[in-house]
């Protein structure tokens, strides 16, 4: 890619949920997918950034919570990131729980210093009345930091010229960094590696003493705890910010009522899918059909063979009108209905209620959506 297009490369990178496919099409103009369930996000797209007479590549990478390569998004950012193809990081966090999206921005930062923390969707934290001190949290960090509110394009004017700035000034000489236990540090030390690699090096194969599980169990607890020192030190939230999440997490998360809402949320989806799309079903295969004959009767008339005309209305366009009578109304009412619960914030509740259940079957509650989306029972047209 650098060869055929000889632009800097600027990785994209953030939590789900955070804006980030938002703010990707903003700055390139392209028209993506965006969404708020984990995992929308399953490989790289590319689109061109124009900051001034320069052009440079974004990279938007899939969203995750880490970079411990537990999942195939978190394998997907590292390895792109560990490559050394991104000359510079733009990191998108959310401004309205900022503690929770440090923790990828600080191992981002034991990778590469060149980096833009993008401090997104501003105009929500400022209705929760919560205050964001921008050049402590630059001073914290040791990186730009430019407040957004990638909806309304506030911002990204600034954010293309302090990645630009990043580009041409040299890399800081400091940056936060995550302070992990003494045996943790020593060995990173004697790796001879830098900070990152040595860290999965070390999970691999953990010293004497630790096992693997606890040896990432420590390296994450030591990210969070960084986290919140930097949250208190630069976030001030008031108490009642989050009080409604609270209130509906104790319903929608509840272990009596949970599971139950779920299901027969998920069900009302999928009965209303069904339900609704008979009728423009049956509307569409009717008047689709039904071109059948005259279809035939243009096709004879152009001089056509009787067996091309059969293979291209009895084959070709019955096959195309019955696929579309059936799969376009199911999908034009399921997805706008499933946008909404991503809307709402949802989808990812879904996920946490699910992840110990999936975790049995070794795999992860993320895995539900997936299963939502490819579950869809069609009937052809009557």
């Amino acid at each position: 890619m650098r060869a055929a297009q000889d632009a800097p490369v600027i990785a994209l990178a953030g939590n789900p949920n955070v804006g980030k496919s938002t703010v990707f099409n903003a700055l390139t103009g392209s028209r993506q997918h965006t969404g708020n369930w984990s995992g929308k996000t399953v490989s790289n797209a590319y689109g061109v950034l124009r900051c001034g007479g320069k052009r440079l590549t974004l990279v938007d990478l899939p969203g995750t919570y880490s970079l411990r390569a537990r999942s195939a998004e978190e394998q997907a950012a590292r390895g792109f990131l560990a490559s050394g193809e991104a000359d510079a990081v733009i990191l998108v966090a959310d401004a309205t729980c900022l503690e929770r999206n440090l923790i990828l921005v600080l191992q981002v930062l034991e990778i590469t210093s060149r980096a833009v923390l993008c401090l997104n969707l501003m105009d929500e934290a400022r209705k929760k009345r919560i205050r964001i001190d921008v050049p402590a949290l630059e001073r914290e960090l040791g990186i730009p930091v430019v407040p957004c509110a990638a909806r309304r394009g506030r911002g990204l004017p600034e954010l293309t010229k302090a990645v630009c700035r990043v580009l041409e000034q040299a890399p800081p000489s400091h940056t936060a960094h995550i302070r992990y236990p003494d045996a943790v540090e020593t060995a990173v030390q004697q790796s001879g590696l830098p900070r990152a690699a040595a860290l999965e090096t070390l999970v691999r194969d953990p010293p004497p003493g630790l096992s693997a599980g606890r040896l990432d169990d420590m390296v994450t607890a030591a990210a969070a705890q960084r986290a919140e020192e930097i949250a208190l030190t630069c976030v001030q939230v008031p108490a009642a910010a989050c009080a409604r999440d609270r209130r509906i997490d104790r319903i929608v998360l509840s272990r009596r009522w949970g599971v139950a809402l779920m299901l027969l949320l998920l069900a009302t989806v999928f009965y209303i899918t069904l339900s609704g799309a008979n009728v423009p079903s049956a509307w569409l295969g009717e008047h689709l059909l039904g071109l059948s004959a005259p279809l035939a009767a243009a096709l004879s008339a152009l001089g056509l063979p009787p067996f091309a005309v059969s293979l291209l209305t009895d084959g070709l366009w019955r096959v195309l009108a019955t696929v579309v009578s059936v799969m376009l109304p199911p999908m034009a009412i399921f997805f706008p209905l499933f946008t909404l619960l991503e809307d709402a914030g949802y989808l990812p509740r879904v996920a946490f209620q699910l992840d110990h259940a999936f975790q049995r079957a070794h795999a992860c509650g993320k895995q539900s959506l997936t299963m939502c989306l490819g579950a869809k029972w069609m009937r052809p047209p009557s």
